[in-house]
């Protein structure tokens, strides 16, 4: 499924979002940086995008972390994942942390996160005495076992 998704360019050096492979979910965003930024180990750094978004009623967009960047360098999105509200209009920003124990440094148009626009729905929340009994129950972290 496709879908036609309008963005405007708030930096000269913002480069639109790419897809690395014909069936990849998530589209690169890159570093709207004019000069390289290093990142310390235990530090986040805000990174800019310089792409504004028009994400239609009923679809957010959810920011992740590109997976050789995590991995091979320490870095993601500090709040793990972003949500970009349909109704927001300004610039999409990265969180970078870095997790490692070297610093880290982004290039200018480096690839920094990646962006999947998913729907979602919203609950009406209501208060209520009780909950249908479910076989798991109350039980909490690592209730349902390792295997």
């Amino acid at each position: 499924m496709q879908y036609d998704l309008r963005i405007k360019k708030l930096r000269e050096n913002a480069v639109l979002p790419t897809y690395a492979t014909e069936f990849a979910a998530g589209a690169d965003l890159y570093a709207a940086i004019d000069e390289p930024v290093t990142i310390a180990p235990g530090e986040t750094k805000l990174i800019p995008t310089g792409l504004a978004f028009e994400i239609p009623t009923g679809f957010a967009g959810f920011v992740h972390a590109r997976s050789g960047l995590a991995s091979k360098r320490g870095l993601a999105p500090a709040n793990k994942v972003g949500v970009i509200d349909s109704d927001y209009r300004g610039e999409v920003m990265t969180a970078l942390h870095n997790h490692g124990k070297e610093s880290q440094t982004i290039d200018p148009g480096e690839r920094i996160a990646q962006m999947v626009i998913a729907p979602y729905i919203t609950a009406n929340f209501i208060l209520s005495e009780n909950l249908d009994d479910t076989e798991r129950g109350e039980g909490g972290f690592g209730s349902t076992g390792r295997k």
